[in-house]
């Protein structure tokens, strides 16, 4: 096995790897000290050039960004027999076409979690899922990888990778994004982001492991789901008092999105669903003005 790429995905894939018993021979990157680190934590590599990796290695990954990804796949001279995968998200396996011309077997390893420092990601990998998109016997392998890893596995098909890796953005990403509104709220009485995080993080992964255990209908929580109009109204007073007015809108967008929800479980009658969705609509400032009411 080597790696093209050396940043932080590679720092902990390769390393996983090597844990696992699997041989990782090769590692190459642009940048020489980034390569000669990571070798030299694994017993047996060497950080070489990319094109010694493609021209010794049976399966190579390229941890490289994504953008880059196509360009360095069509520089480098693959062969028969060997196996060219990247950990892209979002990138079509297409994008390795250069490979696949030269008669190499092509596919796609990503491993969804968040790759910020290789060594708490390296404690936290196993258990994680990997979307694995291949065919044939690159398929068994990239398989017999993630079962070595201890990852769980999601087969993704063709053109669906944009689609895959936008919606865990909801879950990674936007999550992110979502503490940081709530940070700011709280600043608003002088709270500090480690006084929020401190209270707020344990309470979103209270939500998370709830909505795992019990599914997303039957734990959903807040004033939407117990049909709490009341300080529903007060939530939205107290946001559209203060000078940040996108708060008021976010929140009311994601309290259409809850109501979907709290209806697909049947926990409100029609008069409360009704009178939630007039208050939430009633002067319309959504993130998204082209956002329907429910029906």
């Amino acid at each position: 096995m080597g790696f093209i790429g050396a940043g932080r995905v590679a720092q902990t894939l390769a390393r996983a790897a090597h844990q696992a018993g699997w041989v990782v021979s090769h590692v190459a990157s642009r940048n020489a000290q980034r390569a000669g680190a990571l070798a030299a934590a694994l017993p047996g590599c060497r950080a070489v050039t990319a094109e010694a990796v493609a021209a010794d290695c049976d399966l190579v990954l390229l941890t490289v960004s994504d953008d880059a990804i196509e360009s360095v796949c069509d520089a480098l001279p693959w062969r028969t027999g060997q196996a060219v995968i990247h950990c892209s998200g979002a990138t079509e396996v297409t994008t390795l076409r250069g490979a696949a011309q030269a008669g190499a077997a092509t596919g796609g390893f990503h491993p969804l979690t968040v790759f910020a420092d290789p060594v708490t990601t390296l404690a936290s990998l196993p258990g994680c899922t990997v979307a694995i998109e291949a065919e044939g016997a690159l398929r068994e392998s990239l398989e017999a990888l993630a079962a070595d890893l201890h990852l769980d596995v999601l087969v993704l098909p063709p053109g669906a990778r944009a689609r895959y890796h936008a919606a865990a953005h909801y879950a990674g990403a936007f999550l992110n994004a979502l503490l940081g509104e709530a940070v700011r709220l709280w600043a608003s009485f002088g709270a500090t982001e480690a006084q929020s995080l401190a209270a707020l993080v344990p309470l979103a992964r209270s939500t998370l492991s709830a909505a795992q255990a019990g599914g997303l209908v039957n734990s959903l929580p807040g004033v939407v789901s117990r049909g709490d109009i009341g300080t529903l109204a007060r939530h939205l007073q107290a946001l559209d008092t203060l000078p940040e007015s996108d708060l008021g809108a976010l929140y009311r967008t994601l309290a259409l999105r809850t109501l979907r929800t709290a209806c697909a479980g049947a926990r409100l009658d029609a008069a409360q669903v009704a009178a939630i969705e007039s208050l939430l609509l009633a002067d319309q400032q959504l993130v998204d003005p082209r956002i329907q009411p429910l029906e």
